[in-house]
């Protein structure tokens, strides 16, 4: 029996049913299709650091990407130091290894994504990113298997749908229910292959991100060496325990929790004169504006190691307070009794409802 606790970054979760590793497109494919054949529930599982699984486990098939291409010819459209270049990567393939190749190599546009936990495939699906970077700004076309059509897709950047930590492939999501009532999500698409297109470069994309600038030492929107980007980025991911470490407890989360809230003009009006509000990004109403969930929650009483009781079991990260933390051995009705006390607290304090970032399997917020 396998415990999905050991599957994911915030250790909880109940056993799977059945679970297999395919490590080639041919199995990732023929697993789905064959449990979708049989009517088996599917739990498409890459890095297991988003998401939060249920203490019943997954009464299905559990599908473990293994697979770890990275397709070998980079191609350069143009030859030289500015060439642009398309790279290929398996969707199982972890990825902050990605990452750490894409800077070694001179890919420009990965630094910044430095230290996230998780699959190159989920990316895309959350438009991850951080310090100022969303991963949609280097991709540039994802390979599915589209389980309503059984073919395999490849959406093009216009067709993905990109918005702050959504995609066409997060929406398309639908649910099944244990009981008719809880939250167990399958895509429509499963992810086979991520190509991102970006150029060789040694200086990184312009900082845009206050924090990350400060830590440099350089004006926002200034270019400096990649490598000095993503040392700085792991340094700040570790200082807020964001980078994964089997002896600090800190980092047994599912990264941040929340998404920072995006509200209307006049929700914005009645924050704080100090609230933070910052440009939404693509894909949101005319007048909207984004605030800052870790604002919200430390503003609302919640601060760093906060727990529901003395005893408790899990708590907000000593280091950031977006981070819900597993203590050591902590179930999933720990973290979801403490995401519920903020959740909470903050729409009382600002009538804001904070919205979970990790996938709910077998349970709800």
């Amino acid at each position: 029996m396998t415990l999905l606790a050991d599957l994911t970054t915030l250790r909880v979760g109940g056993p799977a049913r059945d679970l297999v590793e395919p490590s080639s497109d041919d199995e990732m494919i023929e697993a789905v299709r064959v449990a979708d054949s049989a009517g088996t529930p599917v739990l498409i599982l890459g890095g297991g650091s988003n998401v939060l699984i249920g203490d019943q486990g997954f009464d299905g098939l559990v599908i473990r990407d293994a697979r770890r291409d990275v397709d070998a010819h980079v191609s350069l459209e143009n030859h030289g130091a500015c060439g642009g270049l398309s790279i290929t990567a398996a969707a199982g393939v972890p990825w902050d290894a990605l990452v750490e190749r894409a800077v070694k190599s001179k890919w420009s546009g990965f630094e910044a994504l430095s230290g996230i936990p998780g699959s190159t495939g989920a990316t895309p699906v959350q438009n991850v990113g951080a310090y100022g970077a969303d991963v949609s700004e280097i991709v540039s076309e994802v390979r599915t298997w589209d389980r309503a059509t059984g073919s395999v897709r490849t959406l093009p950047l216009m067709g993905i749908g990109f918005s702050y930590r959504n995609s066409l492939l997060k929406r398309s999501m639908h649910g099944g229910a244990d009981d008719g009532a809880v939250w167990a999500p399958s895509p429509r698409y499963v992810v086979l292959s991520v190509t991102f297109h970006t150029r060789m470069a040694s200086l990184s994309a312009p900082v845009r991100y206050a924090q990350l600038a400060g830590a440099l030492g350089v004006e926002q929107g200034a270019r400096v060496p990649i490598t000095d980007v993503r040392d700085t980025v792991m340094a700040l991911r570790h200082s807020k325990g964001m980078v994964l470490d089997d002896a600090d407890h800190d980092t047994w989360s599912a990264g941040s929790f929340f998404t920072n809230p995006i509200v209307d003009a006049s929700a914005a009006a009645a924050l704080p004169e100090d609230a933070p509000r910052f440009p939404p990004g693509p894909g949101s109403a005319e007048g909207a504006v984004k605030t800052s969930a870790a604002w919200l929650i430390e503003h609302a009483g919640f601060g760093k190691g906060f727990a529901v009781s003395a005893d408790a079991r899990a708590s907000l990260s000593t280091k950031h307070t977006l981070a819900l933390t597993n203590r050591g051995d902590a179930r999933a009705e720990d973290v979801l009794a403490l995401a519920r006390a903020v959740r909470d607290g903050v729409r009382r304090s600002f009538g804001i409802e904070l919205v979970p970032e990790p996938v709910m399997v077998g349970t709800q917020l």
